[in-house]
């Protein structure tokens, strides 16, 4: 199970999720209330240990501008939460280490996400950063063979069901473990990180005997898949 803690604004809810046991932080670097600028991200991604992936959030922006702003952010990972074309992901992953692509739960562009080289999809509700909980049996659309990132609405409260329904390769939360737009509150990342972590073992323990490296939909689950290893 991978976890994402996205929307950070500052060093020290930064590291404090890293603590947690967060696999990765996310920055906003499109117009949103969580908005950051690159070299406000950078002074953040350069205090984080190697081995957690930094992620920059775009939508809509041109890929050669996604690739400068995320090298002068000092991202790891991109991940593209607007109408990117297949042809922008292709532009954009040879520069960096992984390409997300988010897309909208129940989107027909769901379906088609093979188009696209990513290296996973992420599930949202149609409101990113809303809190909105979207209905999970669209997600039966992704393909069986495409890592699944879910998003949208989720909580210390509902993560475990998310985990235990779906079985996503991650989950990733934002306004779900916040005071405020961009505060993060640390007992609300402890709780959702110990909550996704307690449903990925029991969902593991659920699959013993199982194929290694799949589930029971044969979805991918080997993070290492992803060649987001320390050593990228």
């Amino acid at each position: 199970m991978w976890v994402k803690i996205c929307g950070i604004t500052n060093r020290t809810d930064a590291l404090a999720a890293v603590a947690m046991g967060a696999d990765a932080v996310g920055f906003v670097l499109a117009p949103s209330p969580r908005q950051l600028t690159p070299a406000a991200v950078r002074e953040i991604t350069r205090a984080l240990p190697h081995e957690v992936m930094s992620v920059g959030v775009f939508r809509d922006h041109p890929a050669e501008q996604v690739v400068d702003m995320a090298l002068e952010a000092g991202v790891r990972a991109v991940q593209l939460h607007g109408h990117e074309s297949p042809a922008d992901v292709e532009a954009i992953a040879p520069k960096v280490s992984a390409v997300i692509v988010a897309m909208t739960a129940g989107s027909a562009r769901v379906a088609r996400i093979g188009d696209y080289a990513a290296d996973a999809l992420l599930l949202d509700a149609p409101k990113p950063g809303s809190g909105e909980v979207f209905d999970w049996a669209l997600a039966a659309q992704v393909p069986a063979d495409q890592r699944l990132i879910l998003a949208g609405g989720l909580t210390s409260a509902n993560v475990a069901d998310a985990v235990t329904r779906l079985r996503p390769w991650g989950v990733d939360v934002s306004s779900g473990v916040e005071r405020a737009p961009g505060e993060k509150d640390i007992r609300l990342v402890r709780a959702f990180i110990a909550a996704a972590r307690r449903s990925e073992r029991e969902v593991a323990t659920s699959l013993a005997g199982q194929p290694e490296g799949a589930d029971s939909d044969g979805r991918a689950s080997d993070v290492t898949d992803l060649g987001w290893a320390a050593e990228d």
